[in-house]
């Protein structure tokens, strides 16, 4: 099986000018864990996790005034969808982290979770997110 697979395609994007309370809203209403974080100013993708989030409230931080930009984590590693789940579940334990940006070409194509995997290597298929 391979990345394209398992991997959620409706992306969640926050700026860097959100609050880590806005981010967390919108991850909430959309049932992931990470956010993509597109800022303009900067050459890469960056990403926000839930663990980012936790890490700030933990370390007594106020949501409403930290900013996306100050938690994300910026040096991303990105997966291609032809990538083996094998390869990108390596990724993740090598790294230490459980969200993957997909790439394909320029262009976001999705987002794998150690969660996607699971599901996958157990025959549970990708949910589609509800119409509203």
């Amino acid at each position: 099986m391979n990345v394209r697979d398992g991997m959620t395609r409706n992306v969640l994007s926050v700026g860097p000018a959100h609050t880590l309370r806005e981010a967390a809203r919108l991850m909430s209403g959309q049932r992931v864990g990470a956010a993509v974080v597109v800022d303009p100013s900067l050459p890469a993708l960056g990403i926000l996790t839930e663990r980012d989030i936790l890490d700030s409230i933990g370390a007594g931080q106020d949501p409403d005034h930290e900013l996306v930009a100050d938690h994300r984590t910026a040096d991303v590693v990105f997966a291609t969808p032809a990538w083996t789940l094998e390869q990108a579940a390596s990724a993740m334990a090598t790294g230490g982290f459980r969200h993957l940006v997909v790439i394909d070409g320029h262009d976001v194509a999705g987002l794998l979770s150690m969660r996607d995997i699971v599901r996958c290597w157990v025959g549970i298929p990708v949910p589609v997110p509800a119409r509203a």
